[in-house]
């Protein structure tokens, strides 16, 4: 299985930071599925190169990727809008559920335009770019991503 993780951030890309959020989503996911292929990429605030980073993500069969970073009100935060453009369906309930867990430890959680949803088969979710923010999404909806990658891809184990 294919699993993936995009950092989104000007900063980060540029070397003026250390990517922090990226590599601690992507060690949460090798915990969690140790046999799967875990790849990570860094990229810039850029829709476009988001979205075509999205897209050739999907295209190579990924069950799941998660994006690090973009969600927030700055000006060059479009990784919500780049993702929009690539999916099909939205998922709400998984960036719900991480605002409402993220907002019991941080107030601000709720001002993340994250979301969620599907291309083709292929999930996309986009968590915050702080390694704690990052973290705490992916461990609010860890426990349905499973299931929710299997449902996507056609299997039909409903609980």
């Amino acid at each position: 299985m294919l699993l993936a993780v995009l950092t989104i951030s000007d900063r980060c890309s540029a070397g003026q930071m250390t990517d922090t959020a990226g590599p601690a989503v992507a060690a949460l996911l090798r915990q969690d599925w140790p046999q799967a292929e875990v790849r990570t990429a860094l990229l810039a605030d850029d829709e476009d190169a988001i979205a075509d980073a999205l897209v050739a993500l999907c295209g190579q069969g990924a069950a799941l990727v998660l994006t690090a970073g973009g969600t927030g009100l700055g000006p060059r935060d479009r990784t919500p809008e780049a993702t929009r453009r690539v999916i099909d369906r939205e998922a709400p309930g998984l960036a719900e559920a991480m605002r409402a867990t993220g907002a019991g430890r941080n107030f601000f959680a709720w001002l993340s335009r994250g979301v969620a949803g599907l291309c083709g088969t292929s999930l996309i979710v986009n968590l915050p770019g702080s390694r704690r923010g990052a973290e705490e999404s992916l461990q609010a909806i860890l426990p349905l991503l499973r299931h929710a990658i299997e449902v996507a891809a056609g299997g039909q184990n409903h609980p």
